[in-house]
């Protein structure tokens, strides 16, 4: 599908590319390009993109940093927005955080840290942006961000801004409202109570020393591909223990391989395909099922030409 720039005619939405090569949005690696990439710089712009493409009917993605999709060797047939550095204001006034929706993770937890704020001490080695950690309730060490959160404003489909509290959004385990809802984070209120700035970068330092030491930073991935659940967690272990426990450490597939240093991830060996991910992972599961009897599913999400994004086992090889 050609799509012309005429269809924003008259629209400020931001810088807008043709043909843009997906492989430099996402922390994998992979991927085809965009029919259109755009980036919006303002909840204005977002707002008004979003409606242009309700109006005309076009296949829309929106992505922040990419540290957790999977696109299709063919790219996308449509419009990939990007919530990112061009969207990613942070003030801080008190307690009270404002920060927009492409705010990095590690600088937002960094300006806290320096403001003397604690809470966001687990999301300082997260990659992403606030605004996709907020859809899916990220954190490490079992916590989300949710817990600091006050209201988030989005943007729908249609282009029109809502406001939801904390509340609202049902934050639960790597799950909220949001997810699936075709709304996009323009902005995020979070309150994080006063806490030592010393304790809090060394809580910081430590967290970064123990995230260098266990996982595969230097290789392209996604970060964790498989969720963990509780019943399989207090049963067996997390995802990466269950997969190490099934030797299968070091499988490989085409230029994909199950991480050495920790095996819920998979790491882009160079020049892997997301044909490559997508049969490890099935290989993973299917291993994991017969030898445990429990059935993995992926925290990572695989996005299809078309702009339908999933999680990655939903679409078999």
């Amino acid at each position: 599908m050609g799509i012309e720039l005429s269809v924003f005619a008259n629209h400020e939405v931001g810088r807008v590319t043709f043909n843009e090569p997906l492989a430099r949005h996402n922390s994998w690696r992979i991927g085809g390009t965009a029919d259109l990439f755009v980036e919006p710089e303002s909840p204005e712009q977002l707002a008004v993109l979003m409606k242009c493409c309700h109006e005309q009917a076009l296949p829309l993605v929106v992505i922040g940093r990419g540290t957790n999709l999977l696109f299709d060797d063919r790219g996308v047939r449509g419009v990939v927005v990007k919530i990112g550095e061009r969207m990613a204001a942070i003030r801080i006034d008190g307690s009270r955080v404002l920060a927009q929706g492409g705010a990095w993770v590690p600088r937002l937890a960094r300006r806290c840290m320096l403001a003397g704020l604690s809470g966001l001490e687990h999301c300082i080695g997260i990659p992403g942006t606030i605004g996709g950690l907020v859809i899916m309730n990220g954190g490490s060490q079992r916590r989300g961000i949710g817990e600091n959160i006050v209201g988030v404003t989005t943007v729908n489909r249609t282009g029109a801004v809502e406001t939801f509290s904390r509340a609202a959004c049902r934050f639960a385990y790597r799950q909220s409202a949001l997810q699936g809802s075709g709304h996009v984070v323009a902005a995020v209120e979070l309150s994080c109570p006063p806490g030592d700035p010393a304790a809090i970068r060394r809580a910081m330092l430590l967290d970064l020393r123990a995230r260098r030491e266990k996982f595969p930073l230097k290789q392209p991935n996604c970060g964790s591909v498989f969720l963990s659940t509780e019943a399989m967690h207090a049963s067996v272990g997390p995802p990466g223990k269950v997969i190490e426990d099934c030797g299968l450490k070091g499988l490989r597939h085409g230029r994909v391989e199950v991480s050495r240093q920790h095996a819920n991830f998979i790491v882009n060996l160079g020049g892997a395909t997301a044909h490559d991910v997508l049969e490890l992972i099935e290989t993973i599961r299917a291993e994991v099922r017969r030898r445990i009897g429990f059935d993995l599913r992926c925290e990572v999400r695989y996005v299809s030409p078309e702009g339908e994004t999933l999680p990655a086992h939903l679409k078999l090889p």
